[in-house]
């Protein structure tokens, strides 16, 4: 088997090189790189915060103004009749969003790129919010009515805005399951390796990954996943209901037990935070480019802003306006980012762990064991810190089983918009449940699948180039939906509201309205 993983990691061995290219391109040519200011600023950098600044300044900064009525709208009961509430759509979402990446994305960050690299997660989180908001109403504007589920997202307004060919549907619709089968193995191996930490800190003991043990729990999560799967989004969502408030909760409350034992910390936190942000110490490389990179970098592979990839959710809400589900999927970027990675940033940065003899080791691949450790130096001597690891740890075991779940979920909407017949969703999900295996495989063998895990920084770039543009296209519409939502003067939406005579759901809708 390990000929089979090395064959694997060989045959993806260009990954790594080609997406920090693309991220850091055009800082990787040297003409480029000596322009003053401009030259740390890579395109992928200028056309997340580009956007996001634009669209927020365009939209009157919504994310701010509408912040309360976004709140209102996710806690308000409803009764639903096709699709899912939006408070489900929301959990959905933030099943996605809310992942491992919210610790070893903002450890490696840190690592990497010092403090400073979590002020810029912060500020690209605040303006991504804004493309959140753009990518969730044209969700909601151009979503489908199948049977009694709603679909939509990247591949459906993608394929309206672009012409209505065919082809971009199912292009966009391969993208998104491509990178989606590319991230699968990650959450896989993660679930897997959880639950064994889980086990040896309970028992006291080492289990070997290639134990019975690990067999059978690599068996019984690939069940669980399967039988929550092929019952559809309405399954998922009644799971995702449930573990998303329990897993958010629960590592609010961990972090928060951490912060009061160390209060005499908090001022170092945002001394260098905010210090670090402007002025990176040379063991980091003394380049501004680098901590803000890490900072967008990391950001987006945590809350998805700009990627298109949790517009899936936000079709799937039976909204009372396109609007409405606009708002909730920036409030999805505000918990993820302002609130979660911070929170993994307090404990990274108040522990002062990345620093000294063994720095180079937390640029390693594996970073939960980094986040633990500064657990243990948050909580020393204390009974205290058994308890904290053991609950950080199942917190980032439904991190990466959410992921999972919302991941397979997606691709299935997706694949939608290639053929909506039964057999090529359940085509779709085997090969889902199949690549999440191997994953699992890659934990039981002992081996690491670097380069496949890579992919999702390179399918997280690929899919900002082609969905941010696709927005831009589709602006005009967010902004005439947004100025009716605004004037709220009791007229449906419809197709007519922003020029188009396409949106037939939502023209059905005011039809019955009447």
């Amino acid at each position: 088997m390990e000929s089979v993983f090395e064959a694997v990691n060989s045959v993806f061995s260009f990954i790594g090189p080609l997406s920090d290219f693309l991220w850091d391109f055009p800082t990787n040519i040297e003409w480029y790189r000596n322009i003053p200011l401009l030259g740390n600023f890579s395109f992928a950098i200028i056309l997340l915060l580009g956007s996001g600044i634009f669209f927020s300044f365009k939209l009157g900064f919504m994310q701010v103004t509408h912040f309360k009525k976004g709140i209102h709208v996710l806690t308000e009961e409803r009764a639903v009749e096709t699709g899912i509430s939006p408070l489900a759509a929301f959990f959905l979402s933030s099943a996605m969003r809310v992942g491992p990446g919210n610790i070893i994305g903002v450890t490696g960050a840190i690592a990497v790129g010092g403090p400073g690299a979590l002020f810029w997660m912060w500020i690209s989180a605040f303006f991504g919010m804004a493309v959140a908001y753009m990518e969730g109403v044209l969700a909601q504007i151009f979503k489908e009515k199948k049977e009694d589920e709603f679909v939509g997202g990247l591949p459906f307004y993608g394929r309206k805005l672009l012409g209505n060919k065919v082809w971009i549907g199912i292009f966009l619709s391969i993208l998104y399951i491509l990178y989606a089968l590319c991230c699968l193995p990650a959450q896989g191996f993660n679930v897997v390796s959880s639950v064994g930490r889980m086990a040896e800190i309970v028992t006291g003991t080492s289990i070997v990954s290639n134990s019975v043990f690990y067999y059978v729990v690599g068996a019984l999560i690939i069940i669980l996943t399967a039988v929550i799967a092929f019952g559809g989004i309405r399954k998922v969502t009644k799971w995702t209901d449930k573990m998303v408030p329990v897993m958010a909760v629960l590592y609010i409350a961990v972090v928060f037990i951490l912060i009061i034992l160390n209060l005499g910390r908090i001022p170092y936190f945002f001394q260098t935070v905010f210090g670090g942000a402007f002025k990176p110490e040379a063991f980091f490389g003394g380049v501004f480019g680098t901590v803000l990179a890490q900072g967008v970098k990391r950001g987006l592979m945590s809350n998805e802003a700009g990627q298109g990839t949790i517009t899936m959710s936000a079709a799937a809400a039976d909204a009372k306006h396109p609007c409405e589900q606009g708002m909730i999927a920036s409030i999805g970027v505000f918990l993820d980012t302002i609130v979660i990675c911070t929170l993994t940033g307090f404990v990274v940065v108040m522990a002062h762990c990345w620093t000294g003899a063994e720095s180079e080791a937390w640029a390693a691949l594996d970073k939960l064991p980094k986040f633990t450790e500064s657990i243990a130096v948050l909580t020393p001597g204390t009974a205290f810190n058994a308890v904290m690891t053991f609950l950080v740890t199942l917190c980032f075991c439904l991190f990466a089983f959410t992921c999972l779940l919302g991941m397979i979920s997606f691709s299935e909407i997706a694949a939608n918009r290639i053929r909506k017949d039964r057999l090529c969703i359940n085509i779709v999900r085997c090969i889902a449940l199949f690549v999440a295996a191997f994953g699992i495989l890659c934990n039981i063998a002992g081996l690491e699948l670097g380069n496949l895990w890579a992919f999702s920084d390179l399918g997280n770039i690929l899919i900002v180039f082609f969905n941010v543009p696709i927005v831009y296209v589709g602006a005009k519409y967010v902004f005439r939906a947004t100025r009716h939502y605004k004037k709220n003067d009791g007229t449906p939406f419809t197709s007519k509201i922003i020029g188009r005579s396409d949106c037939q759901f939502w023209d059905e809708r005011a039809k019955k309205m009447k």
